[in-house]
């Protein structure tokens, strides 16, 4: 799975911050969301716009320790 087909950083949208691909939908919300404990189903049911890869994709980009993104 390619994160960078989920995950987008665009200078245009949110003030360049990681955004679920299609979406301003930022990363961190989705993380903050995990981490507070809701499943990936009640993100989803949250943030109807995006799908269980862009989760899943975001929950392993939290586990990487050195992320280079485009720029």
């Amino acid at each position: 799975m390619n994160w960078r087909d989920y995950i987008t950083v665009d200078p245009e949208i949110c003030h360049g911050k990681a955004c679920i691909a299609g979406t301003r939908v930022l990363v961190s919300t989705v993380l903050d969301n995990l981490a507070a404990g809701l499943d990936a189903e009640a993100v989803l049911r949250s943030y109807p716009s995006i799908t269980r890869e862009s989760v899943q994709d975001a929950a392993e980009l939290a586990k990487e320790r050195v992320l280079s993104l485009p720029g």
